[in-house]
């Protein structure tokens, strides 16, 4: 018989994936890179300037691997149950869950339902749930799309529970029919939903095309002459959950809401967006955790709210010291094996020193966090402190921080206190909503600086995530199997540049202002290899320089007939370096179910991203420190898959990731993004014919020997890593390079050639 005064089995475990193989590995190549820069120190008078910035750059790369092997050192995520939640907590606690869009055109209204549909049928009382959608477009069209999504709702959500459906996007789920079904109450009650979604993705395409719904509704009276960047603030309850018993027919709140914007004034992209959707959800319902998604990001996983609450409510760890809970980031329609193999292995790196960094989307926060508290305001039993309250719930205190609305005051003080605030109805709510959408709500509050989702970056993220670190939180990393959370990537490369280059620069700009980890080394209370880590992402961008340069140094040496590499068994260095990596990383993809074409794409777009999109990235970043111009938020078209063998509910993390056949070809445009790698490709087939046919220098300068079969080697995995462009030169519309990128790298690489061959 089992001893009652045991304690009870835990929600939550903390595994550790720690490898002595995996660490041995990490540091024989960090040792071979310090080998080869020791070579190059002392054989630095043996060559010209070639080996100098080859050492340089090598520097660079080696400094990148120890910020990886420290990262690495210390693997581990969390494994919850959620299962045991009902029998360990009575009362689970309210969740308000965020769902931002800005662009009905690059966004369709279809992409976000299904987001919101997913979310509203998650395996969580209806009664502790709330959805915001935030427009930043400002579109009738999507408001509409959520009135008629509501309407869905009301069958679909019911539909998931009793069936217990594993994936509850309708879009995903509806693209296989069940087997052997026929006849059956399932069966019916099947194509009846299949029957319902279809006329609710009929009736959306239709509105796409026509606004004749504008003027058959009063309820559109407040869109009438409004622009995306012209408009007043919008707050509708789009559906409230009036019975609020946690019955499995229930349907949680819907909310609409566009804050205000004024040509001129700067609205701060998405951040703004975030704090708007925070101040008006903590005036309605004012949940203590708060779920964000981006609009594409559908839940995978019906019990991931319940995994969630796994982590914070685990009552054997200090549960007050996790500010956040972050899933991995998954895709549905891609190949970004890369980002896979980057968030298992180095992102359970990151959590197990002070927990993962917030990547934007599938992440729940803590609202008390996010209202600005540090971990030394909390009490052991997370009260705040006597000192914290003399802080924080002064009158006057609260008005500056927070703004001059008495109803927000008061939502923030029962959120600091962790009371439960709540109104009769949402629309009690609706004239205070509209008072804290105003342009001017917060100037001189401290919204967007220690509270809420920080500005000055176009990577709201990690701005924020650092920041909460900063003040001593943790935080926890799960990767549930099937994943919690799918979207999907753009699609070809001009909408991947684009993307990459917004990452790269609004990283740099977090890099460069106060929230860098280079600033407040002993005063911040962000641990050394966290700090790390945050320079590792941040300095993603710089990495282009060098890169840039490697890439061209191999033709370089042929063409001017110096030497790159070491010579006779010291080449051995460089051989055995680039072998163990090449197989550690194949290692690592094949691992995860990827494979070995998998592996060369994404050591391919490594390069190719690297070198054409994060190089823009420094420009923008050095115009943004001269004041000459600021960075700009754009967002990426998103698009639905048009076909797909099998539900999704039972695909692997590997497969889940793997591209499509569709998805082999590199698009291209006439933007400047790819002009760097077409000049890097053209001037190693030019190093490379010139070897060939004699053209490189007669005889080396100094005494360091001339060029030979490693430097012709060296450009021939150039060619091969930047292969896509090698293709696009013989392709034809959006999978060929426009004649005037090839007129602009050619005339470049001709002047290269020239210059160094002459000289």
């Amino acid at each position: 018989m089992a001893d009652s005064s045991s304690p009870p089995p835990p929600l939550c475990d903390r595994i550790s994936h720690k490898s002595y193989l995996l660490r041995a590995v990490d540091l024989t190549i960090l040792g071979l890179l310090f080998s080869l820069l020791l070579y190059r120190i002392l054989h630095v008078n043996q060559s010209d300037t070639v080996w100098v910035v080859a050492f340089l750059c090598e520097s660079c790369f080696s400094f990148v691997w120890l910020l990886i092997t420290c990262i690495k050192w210390s693997p581990a995520d969390y494994k919850t149950y959620p299962d045991r939640l009902d029998e360990r907590v009575h009362d689970l606690p309210s969740v308000d869950m965020f769902v931002t869009t800005a662009d009905p055109v690059r966004e369709p209204p279809i992409i976000v339902v299904n987001t919101v549909l997913s979310l509203l049928a998650v395996n969580y009382p209806a009664n502790k749930l709330a959805c915001y959608v935030s427009d930043d477009g400002c579109s009738p069209l999507t408001y509409f799309s959520l009135k008629e999504a509501s309407k869905f709702a009301k069958i679909w959500v019911p539909f998931c529970k009793k069936y217990n459906v594993n994936v509850r996007a309708p879009f995903m789920y509806f693209l296989n029919p069940p087997a052997a079904t026929e006849g059956s109450e399932f069966g019916k009650d099947w194509e009846m939903m299949k029957r319902e979604y279809e006329k609710l993705s009929q009736k959306l395409e239709e509105a796409t095309g026509s606004s004749h719904w504008l003027d058959a509704e009063d309820d559109f009276e407040e869109f009438s002459n409004t622009k995306p960047n012209d408009h007043s603030t919008i707050v509708k309850v789009v559906w409230e959950n009036k019975e609020g018993v946690g019955d499995e027919k229930e349907v949680p709140h819907v909310v609409y809401i566009s804050r205000e914007k004024r040509p001129n004034y700067l609205h701060q992209y998405k951040a703004g967006a975030m704090n708007f959707l925070v101040r008006v959800s903590g005036l309605m319902t004012n949940a203590p955790y708060m779920l964000n998604v981006d609009c594409d990001m559908y839940a995978n996983e019906a019990d991931v709210v319940r995994q969630a609450m796994c982590i914070f409510l685990q009552q054997s760890m200090n549960s007050n010291h996790c500010a956040f809970v972050q899933y991995p980031q998954y895709f549905y329609d891609s190949n970004v094996g890369e980002l896979t193999v980057l968030q298992l292995y180095l992102g359970r790196g990151i959590a197990g020193i002070q927990g993962p960094l917030y990547g934007g989307s599938g992440c729940f926060h803590t609202r008390r966090v996010m209202y600005g508290l540090s971990l030394d305001d909390l009490e052991d039993d997370g009260s705040l402190s006597s000192i914290a309250t003399r802080k924080y719930l002064a009158e006057e205190s609260l008005a500056r921080e927070f703004g001059k609305s008495k109803e927000m005051v008061k939502s923030v003080v029962d959120a600091l206190q962790r009371k439960s605030y709540l109104h009769n109805t949402l629309k009690d709510s609706l004239e205070a909503a509209q008072e804290v959408g105003h342009c001017h709500y917060e100037y001189q509050t401290s919204w967007g600086n220690t509270i809420g989702w920080l500005y000055d970056s176009t990577t709201e993220d990690v701005n924020t995530s650092i920041g909460i670190h900063s003040r001593g939180w943790t935080s926890s990393y799960i990767l549930p199997d099937p994943p919690a959370f799918l979207g999907c990537m753009p699609q070809g490369g001009p909408g991947t540049m684009v993307q990459q280059r917004r990452w790269a620069t609004g990283l740099l700009e977090v890099l460069f202002n106060k929230q860098s980890p280079l600033i407040g080394m002993f005063r911040r209370k962000i641990r050394f290899r966290q700090r790390l880590a945050y320079l590792y992402v941040f300095s993603w961008g710089l990495r282009s320089i060098p890169e840039l340069f490697y890439c061209l140094l191999p033709a370089y040496c042929v063409l001017h007939n110096s030497a790159l590499f070491p010579k006779g068994v010291y080449l051995g260095i460089i051989v055995t370096l680039v072998g163990m990596h090449c197989l550690y990383t194949l290692w690592e993809f094949m691992s995860l179910g990827f494979s070995v074409q998998s592996w060369y794409v994404s050591q391919s777009f490594g390069r190719i991203k690297t070198t054409c999109s994060w190089l823009f990235s420094i420009f923008d970043i050095i115009l943004k420190l001269l004041g000459i111009s600021k960075t700009v938020f754009i967002v990426t078209k998103k698009t639905m898959p048009e076909t797909k063998s099998g539900s999704g509910s039972e695909k692997s993390q590997g497969e889940v990731d793997c591209p499509n056949k569709d998805s082999g070809k590199f698009e291209f445009d006439g933007s400047l993004y790819f002009l760097p790698g077409t000049f890097i490709v053209l001037v190693n087939l030019a190093a490379l014919a010139g070897c060939s046919v004699g053209l490189q220098r007669l005889s080396p300068r100094h005494g360091g020997g001339g060029s030979g079969l490693a430097e012709a080697c060296g450009c021939v995995l150039v060619v091969i890593l930047f292969l896509p462009f090698l293709k696009g030169m013989f392709e034809k519309g959006k999978y060929g390079i426009p004649l005037s990128t090839l007129s602009k790298a050619a005339f470049l690489a001709v002047l290269f050639v020239v210059f160094y061959v002459g000289n």
